[in-house]
């Protein structure tokens, strides 16, 4: 079977998602984003909203951190999912947990299996594979594994082992211990193209389609209330306040500068509005945030107070008489906070989901029309709005701002070395041509002085961390291989510009096992 034509799908009407069941992976977001590169609208809900999900085109089970041997491992109303009469795949949790509710059963396995494996798929078994021949690289995440099958089930494929990890149960039910959403499966959008196949009424997804549905969502949600709106000049806030103003909402733009943006930021972003014309007013609440920081070295109350004094300021500068807060929440953030119930652990606290926003949700004083989409299909909205290319094209900023990448205590003499380093970096790789090739790049301080020589004299001062990463929707990351020359030339300039610097390093971390940020 062919994949059916397309459906026209607002976020208003969900009757045909692709709905993905999220059991906690870190990765569910991904599955989410690979099924929209394939041209279709993905939706994420939680176990206990089967029945929200409308009537789904399909349904994916994701991976999670739980073991279906757990007394209260999260579960499934197994006996719905079976009467949607829809095709159903189960990915790494979820294909355990179907292999349970089918009669078969799972046990712990010898060794945790993380990373790279082989997929050697069965022949003559009408599976999910397509065209999928001989063997393929795979991504594993767990710690359990099948060890019965249910009467009826057949393996659609095995590791070199010989230990079944893609199974089939029936016509409609599917799974498979990897994930496919990940760049290390190289043959996962295949897979999973080749399960949609299997569906019918596959709602589509444009993002240009969007801009109009977004725009009435916008309107319906703010009824003719004032708005104020937290801009830094980054993708995410700017196209936010572009959307608002496509919408004519009655908006107050308001950029805090909290003394942790990078150098000559704050000049740079009431250019570009002006540019753009967008009116917006500034707020310097540099001392107020240092004074606040003072001390302070843990990461996460770091974000908290970052996150209460923004909202705070932004409160006390207009009053009582605005009366929503609108915020540039992606769908990434929302998951890597773990809010809302889910079941995903908790990676770092996001600036815009502190005590006193979550106080606001629950007030319905808070709208965030882009909480749905990934940094992409942001820039693309943006494009779509009309936004130039140098707002679109800017590298993500983090909305706790240089504190992130400070560890430890900020002061003015860390974050004035970070500016000049961070300045150095991105000038050349800008010059270099080598901005664009990159999702994110900055520099860092080590929160510790190492021993060095400069002028025939013995220093004791900072090292430097520089770190450049590429990525799809920032939930996964590789570090690039920028030249060595280019390296070169970054370090001699800021060893010998910049005060305070003996060392400079570069990471060559990825996402996962470190963070894209340093906090």
């Amino acid at each position: 079977m062919g994949l059916q034509p397309h459906l026209l799908l607002c976020f208003s009407d969900m009757e045909h998602p692709i709905a993905v069941i999220d059991y906690g992976s870190q990765y569910t977001q991904l599955i989410v984003r690979r099924i929209r590169e394939l041209g279709y609208f993905s939706r994420l809900y939680q176990p206990s909203e089967l029945r929200e999900t409308g009537q789904p085109a399909a349904v994916i089970l994701s991976g999670g951190p739980r073991s279906t041997l757990e007394d209260d491992a999260p579960d499934i109303d197994f006996d719905y999912l079976v009467e949607m009469g829809v095709p159903v795949l189960g990915v790494c949790y979820g294909m355990q947990l179907l292999n349970t509710k089918f009669g078969g059963s799972v046990a712990p396995g010898n060794t945790r299996e993380y990373g790279p494996a082989t997929l050697l798929a069965e022949d003559g078994v009408d599976g999910i594979f397509g065209e999928l021949e001989g063997h393929s690289q795979i991504w594993m995440s767990h710690s359990d594994t099948v060890s019965e099958l249910p009467e009826g089930c057949e393996v659609m494929g095995r590791n070199l082992d010989g230990i079944p990890v893609a199974l089939r149960w029936n016509e409609r039910f599917f799974g498979i211990q990897f994930h496919p959403e990940v760049s290390h499966t190289t043959e996962g959008t295949q897979i999973l193209r080749s399960f949609l196949n299997r569906a019918t009424n596959l709602p589509s997804f444009q993002i240009a389609s969007f801009k109009d549905e977004l725009v009435t969502k916008v309107q319906e949600q703010v009824a003719g209330r004032k708005v104020v709106c937290g801009v830094s000049g980054g993708v995410d806030s700017s196209v936010l306040a572009a959307l608002l103003h496509e919408a004519k909402v009655d908006t107050r733009n308001i950029f805090v500068n909290n003394g942790l943006l990078r150098k000559g930021e704050a000049e740079e972003v009431l250019s570009l509005f002006g540019d753009i014309g967008i009116d917006i007013e500034m707020i310097d609440a540099t001392e107020l945030f240092l004074t606040a920081l003072a001390g302070v070295s843990d990461p996460e109350e770091k974000r908290r107070i970052i996150g209460r004094l923004f909202v705070k300021v932004f409160f006390d500068a207009v009053g009582s008489d605005v009366e929503l807060l609108a915020q540039g929440t992606l769908y990434p953030d929302v998951i890597e906070s773990a809010t809302s119930g889910s079941l995903a652990s908790t990676i770092k606290t996001h600036h815009n989901r502190v005590d006193r926003i979550m106080e606001l949700k629950a007030e319905g004083r808070i709208i965030e029309p882009l909480d749905e989409l990934f940094k992409d299909e942001v820039r693309e909205l943006g494009r779509v709005l009309g936004l130039p290319e140098r707002v679109v094209g800017r590298h993500p900023f983090p909305g706790p701002g240089l504190a992130v990448r400070c560890p430890g205590e900020v002061t003015e003499e860390k974050l004035s070395i970070i500016r000049e380093a961070d300045d150095i970096f991105i000038g050349l790789l800008r010059e270099r041509h080598w901005y664009d090739s990159v999702w994110q790049a900055y520099a860092a301080l080590i929160p510790t002085k190492t021993v060095g020589v400069k002028g025939d004299e013995r220093s004791y001062e900072y090292a430097l961390s520089l770190r450049a990463v590429t990525s799809e929707d920032a939930m996964t990351a590789e570090w690039v291989h920028l030249p060595y020359e280019l390296l070169g030339e970054i370090s001699n300039r800021i060893l010998n510009e910049v005060a305070g610097v003996n060392r400079v390093l570069y990471d060559i971390s990825t996402k996962p096992p470190a963070s894209i940020e340093w906090e």
